[in-house]
């Protein structure tokens, strides 16, 4: 069973909150794919990765820049894994077919948007329901995260 981490972004939008998150993934030495809404998304969060801190440096990339193999971080609007990602971060209410073929997934939401957090709530039930690891992280006042709730059920239990 895979571990479900669920990250309410309730102070910080998305372009704050996933670069930082993504920082943090490529310091384990993860190999992250970050999934969007469609290519004009992936474009943007690629283009803000570039340039959200002129004193750090994120190596990413997408289908548009080529060469997965050698991209820690990729972002795309579907489920793939040409740079053998081992960890998916989901943004904009996008899912992956099968959460336990993946290591740890990340879903990010925004907590101002009612039907944003009404998904998540059902996407958490039925990584719940699947037996999977649940986490959820709620967004501090200074951007941090605090953990408010998991769930470790096993197929025994359910």
């Amino acid at each position: 069973m895979a571990r479900l981490d669920f990250y309410h972004l309730y102070q910080w939008p998305l372009e704050r909150a996933l670069p930082l998150l993504l920082t943090r993934a490529y310091r384990t030495e993860a190999r992250v794919l970050v999934l969007a809404a469609s290519m004009d998304r992936v474009r943007a969060l690629n283009a803000l990765l570039w340039t959200f801190d002129p004193k750090s440096w994120l190596p990413h990339g997408c289908r548009d820049d080529g060469y997965p193999e050698h991209q820690p971080i990729w972002l795309s609007d579907r489920e793939e894994r040409p740079n053998g990602a081992t960890l998916a971060v989901l943004t904009e209410g996008m899912t992956v077919a099968d959460a336990g073929g993946w290591d740890r997934v990340l879903d990010l939401f925004d907590g101002r948007d009612e039907a944003a957090v009404a998904a998540a709530r059902d996407r958490w039930r039925t990584g719940r329901d699947a037996g999977h690891e649940l986490h959820y992280w709620q967004q501090t006042e200074q951007g941090g995260w605090t953990e408010k709730a998991s769930a470790n059920v096993t197929r025994d239990d359910a």
